[in-house]
């Protein structure tokens, strides 16, 4: 059973360790190196999650078990954004990730702006299956000024 909670403050120090894993799991598509002490410079906006509107941190549960991890952003009226997304490769191709972003989709309403890498062809392959499905292949995918890769946009009113 796949579960999904909202990351009590409290539990940042839990966050912050799957953040390593996530960004030593992402050090394949970015250039960022482990400090001296073999660990990476912490996530730079962990702390905003409780100070800022607009962000929203969740754990990801299989049977109980943390799984991974899902931090949503709005970045504008009713415009929401993945702003990071971890499964932990145990559950993966299991259909958590499609049904955790099916659940994020449902519970922010509005449109969505989806981005990847464009080194990271993994996680294109995911969102676009993953969207497509939710949406009935009702999305646009876009490049923007400042962004690296492609961006997939759509509306979850509009949905497919």
């Amino acid at each position: 059973m796949i579960t999904i909670h909202r990351v009590e403050y409290h539990q940042k120090p839990t966050l912050r360790n799957l953040l390593e894993l996530y960004k030593y799991d992402f050090s394949e598509f970015d250039p960022e190196d482990v400090n001296e002490n073999g660990r990476y410079d912490e996530y730079m906006y962990l702390d905003h999650y409780w100070t800022e509107e607009g962000r929203h941190p969740y754990f990801l549960r299989v049977d109980g078990l943390l799984a991974g991890f899902a931090l949503i952003r709005e970045i504008g009226t009713s415009t929401y954004s993945i702003a990071e997304f971890f499964i932990m490769k145990k559950y993966r191709h299991q259909g958590v990730g499609e049904h955790v972003a099916t659940e994020m989709f449902n519970t922010f309403t509005g449109v969505w702006k989806v981005a990847q890498m464009e080194t990271n062809k993994p996680a294109q392959t995911f969102w676009r299956k993953t969207i497509e499905r939710y949406t009935n292949n009702n999305y646009q995918e876009i490049r923007e000024e400042g962004w690296d890769g492609p961006i997939q946009i759509f509306s979850t009113v509009l949905k497919g």
